[in-house]
């Protein structure tokens, strides 16, 4: 009897037709992936359970703010010499000296994604490059407001402009939304886009704040003298390289495309199995490691520590999954 009974549940979810992206969130859906023998991955239905599911993703195609690079920014590809590659490395543990690694940001109702991923993988590099001499968080804040070539702030922009930015103008430091830490602190809320918790819940994609040029009442530092730069800026292509430059010179900057299932993402080893294409969205690669047979890449988004696995996710590694080794970018930071 009770084998009927799973094979009911399983078989209407299977005969589930999902028409809608917002179909995603239902228990529906995740039962119907979950029940899957073909996937790594588990879904949940808690993602985003504080934005209302009519629109809701909309609301995520707004996060996805990653817009296709013009061919003329496109950054020369390093050459990098592979070294011997382990088989997993995790760049929190290989650098405990450097705290930001650990951290998972929070974007708010921002569609900053792509200067979230590169001020979180300079702040990671300035200390690892630095030999833990020099911790600064550098702040999106700065980024997203003040560079008017990298596209369009909170309504997406492109990896090379931000790395861009970061090698010709400096990026000051500056912490979490009323964190008060820093420079240019973020200035957006960061709010509940998963369950309801102690902020006040997401409300679309907002507008991109003003640009600042001096620093925060108190901040004992001049604007100018805040900045910190990139001496160089590129492009890293193939998995070993890849690999060879996170465990060389910190994590890395990435963008991949965005599916309708991916939102719903809970733990294990992420591969877009159903759902049409929601948007670019950007992140940070720290690492990698094989879980059940299946090699990953590990990553820490910008949607705060509620989302996915405590705010990180693995996606497999090694196919080019969603493209997300196809747009990798970093640099070296420059210390006076």
């Amino acid at each position: 009897m009770k084998a009927f009974i799973v094979l009911l549940v399983v078989g209407a979810a299977c005969a589930y037709k999902f028409d809608f992206t917002d179909d995603y969130f239902t228990e529906a859906f995740v039962n119907y992936h979950n029940a899957r023998t073909d996937v790594t991955w588990k879904a949940t239905t808690e993602n985003f359970k504080n934005v209302p599911l009519q629109g809701r993703m909309n609301y995520i195609k707004d996060l996805c703010g990653t817009l296709p690079s013009p061919a003329h920014k496109r950054f020369p590809a390093k050459d990098i010499q592979v070294t011997s590659v382990p088989d997993t490395f995790d760049a929190r543990t290989q650098w405990p000296n450097c705290p930001s690694i650990k951290e998972v940001r929070d974007q708010g109702a921002c569609g900053s994604c792509w200067a979230f991923g590169c001020v979180e993988a300079a702040t990671d590099r300035i200390c690892i490059q630095s030999n833990g001499k020099v911790n600064a968080e550098l702040a999106a804040e700065d980024l997203t407001a003040c560079c008017h070539t990298c596209g369009n702030g909170c309504n997406g922009g492109f990896l090379e402009g931000a790395w861009d930015y970061l090698k010709t103008s400096g990026i000051v430091t500056g912490g979490p939304w009323d964190s008060k830490q820093g420079c240019l602190p973020y200035e957006i809320k960061a709010c509940d886009h998963h369950v309801v918790g102690k902020l006040a819940p997401c409300q679309g994609d907002g507008p991109t704040p003003k640009c600042k040029k001096e620093c925060e009442a108190g901040y004992n530092v001049t604007f100018t003298k805040d900045k910190h730069y990139a001496k160089s800026a590129y492009a890293v292509n193939g998995v070993a390289k890849i690999q060879t430059e996170i465990m060389t010179n910190g994590p890395v900057e990435a963008a991949f495309t965005v599916y309708a299932d991916f939102p719903t993402y809970k733990s294990g080893v992420y591969q877009h199995k159903s759902g049409q294409m929601l948007g670019g969205h950007a992140i940070k690669i720290l690492g990698w490691g094989t879980e059940d047979s299946t090699p990953y890449w590990l990553v820490a988004n910008s949607w705060n520590e509620d989302w996915g696995d405590q705010g990180f996710f693995k996606i497999l590694r090694g196919s080019d999954e969603c493209g997300i080794e196809s747009n990798i970018v970093a640099g070296m930071m420059k210390f006076d």
